[in-house]
């Protein structure tokens, strides 16, 4: 008996996978990585509050449990964001 192939993704934003150095999201079939020391707000939250990722609008990412949002241009093109967050 031969498994089906899974079905379609239901979300168009999920997280990945998590280690102790980031977190991966899948966001329409690209994979990015948010490391802890560029988004620290992350870092020591929750595994739920990580995981609880909407997309508000085709570039807008929304933690709700976190209060987060960050605009997806930011992280496909960190070079034009130099600025990053000193937060803990």
């Amino acid at each position: 008996m031969k498994s089906r192939s899974p079905g379609r993704s239901t979300s168009e934003v999920e997280v990945t996978d998590i280690s102790k150095h980031g977190f991966w999201l899948l966001l329409r079939k690209k994979e990015l990585f948010l490391p802890f020391r560029d988004f620290p707000w992350f870092k020591k939250a929750p595994v739920s509050a990580i995981l609880n990722v909407e997309l508000l609008d085709p570039s807008h990412l929304y933690w709700p449990d976190l209060d987060v949002d960050l605009d997806l241009d930011s992280l496909l093109y960190p070079e034009k964001y130099p600025l990053i967050s000193k937060g803990s």
